[in-house]
């Protein structure tokens, strides 16, 4: 699957440009604050129905303009197809494929696999588990739905849950939480059944890209945490109840899930470098990137958001060389500068376009 151009119109510092991509790998360079990270979060938005960094689409509006509209032309399982999204400052919002409207939004996530690796994603290596949790979830949702619409099941039933627990009548609404209780245990079982398996696979790869990126000299490993592992839902549920009412929520569950990055001296997050966060994170996204590609015939797009800084020379060859050779995927770099992949491109055997983004305006260099 590739996206073949887009058209942006008030996204952000992005006034108006239209693109061509090279169906393999495209770097932008120029100066930071330029907009070469906006244009990566227009295509993620395309695929998620909503930006990278989560702010809410008002924010997305370049200032003074009171619309955006983002729209891509892809090629995908050698079909074509058009998304278009438009959303206002009062908040309207459309989202369309084809022209034709979708009635929920998560109806497209899925559509147009896409996996990114940015700066900010560093808080799933040193954040707290509802980002690792986040990871796992969005991985999954983009190939099973019958897993996100559990999710979002199990999501509202804890929101029930907890209110109810901190209703002072409570206690007289036993019947209530056994049902609650009974939808949660439910939830909870199919969750952690495809987490455990989506980590399971995950493993060796993971394993496999950190020490090809870090050269072989690290030793590392990957752990899924549930309470679920060791204990059966229901009777933790149950046997948790009245601490819950008096803490007013819910103390046990899928929505406790955590992923550990560890080394053999501790959580990475905790005694790893700044190269090493780094290299952890590129690893375990290039894994995400493998697990998708591996769920049917639709490659996903791979966005690579600033990812030289911390990393020495040899780290990021073998990052740009490992994103290139990605199932022959289509790639997109951003850089400060040109040096890092000058020396590479020419001898990868690789279509590319290179691009210069200034003060958000984006032309072929």
């Amino acid at each position: 699957m590739v996206i073949n151009r887009i058209s942006i119109l008030n996204f952000k510092n992005i006034t108006e440009t239209g693109l061509t991509f090279s169906p393999k790998i495209n770097y932008l360079f120029g100066n930071n604050g330029m907009g070469k990270t906006n244009l990566m979060d227009a295509l993620y938005y395309l695929s998620f129905t909503k930006s990278h960094t989560n702010l809410p689409d008002s924010r997305l509006i370049k200032q003074g303009a009171g619309y955006c509209v983002l729209q891509g032309f892809y090629t995908v399982a050698g079909g074509e197809e058009e998304i278009r999204c438009g959303f206002k400052l009062d908040g309207g919002k459309t989202f369309r494929r084809n022209k034709k409207e979708y009635e929920r939004m998560s109806d497209h996530i899925g559509l147009i696999p896409l996996v990114m690796i940015s700066p900010a994603d560093s808080r799933l290596i040193r954040g707290g588990s509802e980002e690792r949790r986040k990871f796992i979830d969005m991985v999954i949702s983009q190939y099973d739905k019958e897993y996100l619409r559990t999710l979002i099941r199990y999501n509202r039933t804890l929101q029930q849950r907890n209110a109810l627990l901190r209703d002072d009548i409570s206690t007289v609404n036993d019947p209530l939480l056994d049902v609650l209780d009974l939808q949660l245990a439910s939830g909870s079982r199919m969750i952690h059944a495809r987490r455990s398996e989506f980590t399971e696979k995950l493993i060796p790869v993971f394993k496999e890209y950190y020490g090809r990126i870090s050269g072989g000299g690290e030793t590392i490993d990957l752990r899924y945490e549930s309470q679920l592992n060791d204990n059966d839902v229901e009777t933790l549920i149950s046997s948790r109840r009245e601490q819950d009412r008096r803490f007013g929520f819910t103390g046990v569950g899928v929505h406790k899930d955590d992923l550990q990055f560890i080394f053999e001296t501790g959580l990475v997050r905790k005694v790893g470098s700044e190269g090493q966060n780094k290299t952890c994170l590129i690893a375990i996204k290039l894994a995400q990137f493998h697990h998708l590609a591996g769920r049917g015939s639709v490659v996903p797009i791979l966005l690579l958001d600033d990812i030289f800084d911390s990393l020495d020379a040899s780290r990021s060859e073998q990052t740009v060389r490992l994103a290139s050779n990605l199932l022959s995927g289509q790639v997109f770099i951003t850089g400060t500068s040109r040096r890092h992949l000058d020396g590479i491109l020419p001898v990868m055997d690789r279509d590319y376009k290179i691009f210069h983004v200034e003060d958000g305006k984006i032309s072929e260099s």
